[in-house]
């Protein structure tokens, strides 16, 4: 999904620079291929919106949502129903979910990536 609005690229890079809390102790457990060797970018542009995280390779868009999401709950929903559109996958976790349970968020996502690869072998031809 190579598809972006180019006028997000200074937003994105702004956002890197004033990460939250949240968003930090996330991506030094996803960067560098640290999930299950899959690569992940932070602030990507996709379309006409920023995500927090993405693995191009899964489609997967990984969102935090903290206290300012209570307020765009019907904003961040039709932002991502545009996005699964795109095919884009999303996995929700809530700011104190990071900082109170980073295993049990790592497992979540451990599990989504298992049963995505799970599915991407049942539907792979078996070889004659």
């Amino acid at each position: 999904m190579g598809r972006y609005n180019r006028n997000l690229k200074l937003l994105a890079r702004e956002l890197r620079k004033n990460s939250t809390l949240s968003e930090v102790l996330l991506w030094n457990r996803l960067k560098g291929r640290r999930m299950r060797g899959y690569q992940f970018s932070r602030q990507r542009p996709i379309d006409n919106y920023i995500v927090d995280f993405y693995c191009s390779k899964l489609k997967l868009a990984i969102e935090i949502d903290g206290i300012t999401h209570d307020y765009k709950l019907e904003k961040d929903a039709e932002r991502q129903m545009v996005l699964e559109s795109f095919g884009v996958n999303f996995l929700r976790f809530q700011d104190r979910d990071i900082k109170q349970n980073m295993e049990g968020v790592l497992i979540a996502i451990e599990n989504w990536i298992d049963e995505s690869e799970a599915c991407a072998d049942s539907t792979t031809p078996e070889p004659p």
